[in-house]
């Protein structure tokens, strides 16, 4: 905890210097994503004149940064997936039952993020004469160090807009006068291709990272947070990765999308090399020989998987861990998920689909798809399934267990709350409590509106001393980049340039080490390996904002997060092994458009600028 403090202090005082300066960006907040700092020059002149203003300026880029760690209308992109499901009726229901439209203004984070980038080009283009750093003997060096992070901070807004939106409009360093009129040609920029984008982010990414330590290893404990090479490795990797995909490599449905002047904004042309630099990118942070697969063991000297998956998370910057957010709310996330007998919402619970994907002790897929009526076809392989009620203990469950729960992977115990389970906390006043999310149980529908639509709650990243009931959580930071999923961009993406490469195999086999099932013994070609790994990505990155994205650069959405959605029958059950609830039940039809498959960009800003093209669809 004394490392963790250290930490948390750095954080704190980033807090008060932003507080204190808040009263600079104000005006700026209030206009449009060109205008997004303030237009007083004397001010700048003040604030890039002194070392503690110009830090606080920095301090407030880093703010930028989105806490991601809870979900609903905060960050949607888990719930608005096909793994999960949040019961109340707000925003990511509506989106979910395909309500919305460019006017409904969800989500809104073109402004945020413009913000932050206009913030980090004012810092880059003031910097360098602060007399008070270069009074510092080692001030040129802290100047050029903190123009690598506003840098780095810039490339990762960009791209988190490239996510959410496609093309956007590239700045550049060049700042725009914010009392131009919205005619000014300055103001009426056109959006950049998408190779344009990506290129443009991987220079910047590639630049800031020459003049950045290595990682948090190489920093401070009080600097933990702050940019490293590796993070801008890691943003990289996952840039080119999307960039790679079918979304937008080769997609024909973009043929029509082009700015005013004709220029195309998604190349339809399919180019393998794009796997190929994804490929590389990711191999440069593994052969840095820097991060590993944080690992626990028993008294036997073997993996314990089950505490290895569940404290990656809880263990603060630990050997997996790229890039985190000190100041977060975990807390709140933490109270969504856990059951009513708590003091909890009981209310993000996994889709039945998520739940069939993982995968039994064995390591074989329990479901290999569905028949036309939703019935899954099981994997006799596998040993699964889906009847009746275990006799006594097996491995991570008890007596009583419903089988479709027994003899699962170990990810799947660590990550899933099912009815019958017990609570992940045993040392409150509660002690040993059941969780009950049958319809008349303490958690189930029948009792409050808080309950889950899926007859399922996760577990995953919930700390097991936090207590909702005393108001009790554990403060720690939020893990956004992990070496696992370096490994599986990896995987993926060699396994598209190069099917066969035996790096495939060694690679998605340490995944799988470290979750507690056998290796694959073999390559099973390159359509089945595909299909292995976007299983292994959707288990072990769960929860962590990919899926959402994963489906959509696939593009595979149209099947995926369209149609009937699955759990138990929260509609029904009596007492803790009735079957009735134990039943595959339809809790939602969801609707998924081509459209979709990017976000509409803010009306607003659409009216103001004429070469500002609508993503298609909308």
């Amino acid at each position: 905890m004394k490392l963790y403090n250290n930490i948390n202090k750095f954080q704190k005082q980033i807090k008060i210097l932003v507080i204190a300066f808040v009263v600079l960006i104000i005006q700026g907040c209030e206009k449009d994503f060109l205008n997004q700092v303030p237009d007083d020059i004397m001010t700048l002149e003040e604030v890039f004149s002194r070392k503690d203003l110009s830090e606080s300026y920095l301090a407030n880029v880093y703010n930028y940064l989105r806490d991601e760690a809870h979900r609903t209308n905060n960050t949607p992109w888990d719930v608005i997936s096909d793994d999960m499901d949040v019961s109340q009726r707000n925003n990511p229901y509506r989106v979910n039952l395909g309500n919305w439209s460019a006017a409904s203004n969800y989500w809104l984070f073109w402004n945020h993020y413009y913000k932050g980038i206009r913030s980090a080009t004012t810092f880059l283009n003031n910097i360098d004469g602060n007399k008070q750093i270069l009074e510092d003997r080692e001030g040129k060096r802290i100047i050029t160090q903190y123009k690598a992070e506003a840098r780095f901070l810039r490339a990762y807004f960009y791209f988190e807009l490239l996510k959410q939106y496609g093309p956007v409009i590239i700045l550049g360093d060049e700042l725009i006068d914010p009392d131009l009129s919205s005619e000014d040609h300055s103001m009426q920029q056109p959006r950049a291709s998408f190779d344009e984008c990506v290129n443009y982010i991987v220079e910047e990414l590639d630049q800031a990272a020459k003049d950045l330590p290595l990682h948090f290893t190489s920093q401070p404990n009080q600097e933990y947070g702050r940019a490293t090479q590796l993070m801008c490795m890691a943003v990289k990797s996952r840039l080119l990765l999307y960039a790679a995909s079918p979304l937008y490599n080769g997609n024909s449905d973009y043929s029509s999308f082009t700015n005013p002047d004709g220029t195309s904004l998604i190349n339809t042309s399919y180019d393998a090399n794009k796997w190929q630099a994804a490929a590389e990118a990711a191999r440069e942070i593994i052969n840095t020989g820097t991060l590993s697969l944080y690992k626990e063991y028993d008294s036997n000297g073997d993996i314990d998987a089950f505490h290895s998956y569940q404290n990656l998370f809880l263990n603060p910057y630990n050997e997996e861990w790229i890039l985190a957010r000190n100041e977060n709310t975990l807390s709140n996330y933490e109270r969504s998920l856990t059951p009513r007998l708590a003091n909890g919402y009981a209310s993000m619970g996994p889709t039945q689909m998520l739940v069939d994907t993982y995968q039994m002790a064995n390591g074989e897929p329990p479901i290999l798809g569905y028949n036309s009526d939703g019935s899954p076809v099981i994997n006799a392989a596998s040993g699964y399934t889906e009847e009746g009620f275990s006799e006594g203990a097996e491995g991570f469950t008890k007596a009583n267990t419903f089988n479709m729960y027994v003899n699962r992977e170990p990810r799947f115990y660590a990550s899933v709350i099912y009815s019958g389970s017990d609570w992940i906390n045993t040392t409150s006043s509660l002690g040993v409590r059941e969780i009950e999310l049958w319809y008349k149980g303490e958690s189930g529908k029948g009792g409050s509106h808080d309950y889950s639509e899926t007859g399922y709650l996760f577990r995953k990243n919930v700390h097991p001393d936090s207590n909702p009931r005393e108001s009790k959580y554990i403060d720690r930071p939020h893990v956004m980049y992990r070496y696992a999923e370096i490994l599986l961009n990896y995987v993926e993406a060699l396994n598209e340039y190069d099917p066969g490469n035996p790096d495939i195999l060694k690679f998605l086999n340490k995944i799988r080490e470290r979750g507690g099932i056998p290796g694959y013994e073999f390559d099973a070609g390159q359509q089945e390996m595909r299909k292995r790994i976007h299983r292994e990505r959707r288990i072990e990155l769960a929860m962590e904002h990919l899926r959402y994205f994963d489906t959509r650069r696939w593009k595979i959405a149209e099947e995926t997060d369209g149609g009937a959605f699955w759990g138990m029958d929260v509609n029904a059950g009596n007492y803790a092994t009735d079957p009735a609830f134990f039943k595959r039940s339809i809790f939602e039809n969801r609707v998924f458009r081509k459209a979709f498959y990017l976000f509409p960009i803010p009306q607003k800003e659409i009216e103001q600028n004429p070469n500002l093209i609508q993503n298609p669809g909308w």
